[in-house]
């Protein structure tokens, strides 16, 4: 039977286009750049989804070491990706909204061949909940309260 984790999140609009955002115990601040009409109080909507994603590597990364007794010494997440914010701006419908592409490089500091970690990181982006819902479709329903 499988073990189901309901996850909830509130948001509420503070001022101008600062966030804030709660999950649990924990409170974050979403923002946007001066330039872009924010204040910079916190990071953006889409560098959120890269954190999101860098933890969930880390997280995972940790727990398939300790289940395979793997000594992880470090291990360090860069995360990059182009986004056309013509769709975001309302000037053109051509392109997506979303990243065209998203590439995540893992450095891990272990005692493993380059083909070990090769199949380490692959692992890791099988197991990765964050990852497994950008690669994959999941349905999302917005409803007007």
């Amino acid at each position: 039977m499988a073990t189901i984790k309901k996850v909830e999140l509130s948001a509420k609009l503070v001022e101008g286009f600062k966030i804030e955002a709660t999950a649990g115990n924990h409170t974050v601040i979403v923002d946007q750049p001066t330039g872009a009409g924010g204040t910079d109080a916190g990071p953006t909507p889409v560098d959120y989804l890269f954190v999101s994603l860098a933890g969930c590597v880390i997280t995972v990364a940790q727990v398939i070491a300790r289940q395979k007794k793997i000594q992880l010494r470090d291990i360090k997440v860069e995360i990059e990706g182009e986004l056309d914010l013509d769709r975001f701006h309302g000037r053109s419908f051509e392109n997506r909204a979303g990243f065209s592409s998203i590439t995540v490089k893992v450095d891990l500091d272990a005692d493993m061949t380059p083909e070990e970690k090769k199949a380490f990181i692959e692992e890791v982006d099988n197991r990765c909940p964050i990852s497994d819902n950008i690669m994959n479709e999941t349905p999302v329903t917005f409803e007007a309260v």
